[in-house]
């Protein structure tokens, strides 16, 4: 994992792996933060002789440095870093699937997911299952029908927020020979650790919760198997798939404090889904948090907080739902989540819009639900502009 990591492996406070895991200072200046190393290629000492970077679509020293931290947060050994989220999906997926393949996914997963394998990946071979994870007989079922590469799951998932039991999931992939890959974009390392549940890989879409404010797109890969690691990066560098210098700086201070924005996030999404959960317009409120949530039990399991995400419907289905989203004013009607504002999204026509509408219903996402990734405002304001936007759905048909 790198000299700095070696260096802190007494360490065990996850907010200080967050602000020193994998920093070197510059050994020319002794700069405290890790420099953008914004170049192409590298001076060799001579023919064969490198200081460990020839080209910078094999690897880079920010972006090395961004791995290192990534891997320490997660309890890894090894990290590879991505342009975008999806680019970390399609390399998973290049690195492991051939044709004729099959893989289960999770049946509630985020919409670019559902796009890659079924629009992308489908021509060339490669079949995906989408089945209800949380279910177990569902899942062993799913596994045992035909061999199966890997198991993909969210936990959460995106938009519904349904959970899979990670560490069952696991002793039911690996039974039948397959690994298990988990989405950890919505809880961070900070809330919850897939690997210490016996998931083989983790990925992230480190735009969202990871970086934290709107700045950058990337992806990571995370594991403890140099087997696995060794394929990602190889197929990273075909691919030309590894993210730029400059967001994984950025991604590098964003970091710094996802322990602290995770706990406040999800402290403001409690009071919220309370506010909401109380409130005579919505008919239909999920988040992990709350006692009333269906899986309550299972989140208190395998997370340590419910997270900043937030699905509700509200009284006069679609139309009110639009009605309100058309209304707020602080927070932000976008396509994103794990920002430090809030932003609130209609999956139906955002996120999941490429998601067959038969495949949305199965998985619960219907046309009227509204997702909420809460931010890090005073919680009051948000409430104030969740008021005034919801009475101005009543009357919706």
């Amino acid at each position: 994992m790198g000299t700095a990591v070696a260096q802190l492996s007494e360490v065990q406070s996850f907010n200080t792996l967050a602000l020193h895991a994998g920093a070197v200072a510059d050994p020319t200046t002794g700069a405290l933060l890790t420099p953008i190393y914004q170049t192409t290629t590298y001076r060799q000492e001579a023919v064969g002789k490198d200081k460990g970077f020839t080209y910078s679509r094999s690897a880079n020293p920010t972006v090395s440095a961004l791995e290192r931290r990534l891997a320490a947060l997660e309890g890894a050994e090894y990290c590879t870093c991505y342009a975008t989220g999806l680019a970390a999906t399609t390399a998973l997926c290049l690195a492991l699937l051939r044709a004729g393949d099959t893989v289960v996914v999770s049946q509630a997963v985020y919409g670019g997911t559902v796009r890659l394998f079924n629009q992308v990946l489908a021509p060339f071979g490669v079949t995906a299952e989408f089945v209800d994870t949380s279910d177990e007989q569902a899942l062993r079922e799913a596994v045992t029908a035909k061999p199966i590469r890997f198991v993909f799951i969210e936990s959460p998932a995106n938009p519904t927020l349904q959970l899979t039991d990670i560490e069952l999931a696991a002793k039911i992939a690996h039974e039948a020979g397959a690994l298990l890959v988990v989405d950890n974009t919505l809880l961070t390392p900070a809330l919850q650790c897939p690997l210490e549940l016996h998931a083989d890989v983790v990925l992230h879409s480190t735009t969202k919760f990871i970086e934290g404010h709107n700045a950058t797109v990337g992806g990571a890969l995370i594991t403890s198997d140099a087997e696995l690691h060794e394929r990602f990066s190889f197929t990273r560098n075909a691919t030309g798939a590894i993210q730029s210098p400059f967001p994984a700086w950025l991604t590098l201070q964003g970091v710094k404090t996802v322990g602290l924005r995770m706990a406040q996030h999800s402290d403001n999404a409690l009071r919220i889904a309370r506010f909401l959960e109380a409130h005579p317009r919505v008919t239909k409120l999920l988040y992990p948090g709350l006692d009333s949530f269906p899986q309550f039990e299972l989140a208190r399991k395998q997370q340590t907080a419910g997270g900043a995400l937030i699905a509700f419907e509200v009284d006069g289905g679609v139309e009110a739902g639009i009605r309100l989203m058309n209304n707020v004013r602080l927070c932000a009607l976008a396509e994103n989540l794990g920002s430090a504002e809030t932003l609130i999204t209609h999956p139906a026509s955002m996120t999941h819009a490429d998601v067959p509408a038969a495949q949305r219903q199965a998985a619960g996402i219907t046309d009227g639900l509204v997702r909420l990734s809460v931010g890090l405002e005073d919680p009051l304001d948000i409430i104030r502009d969740l008021t005034q936007a919801l009475a101005q759905t009543k009357g919706a048909a």
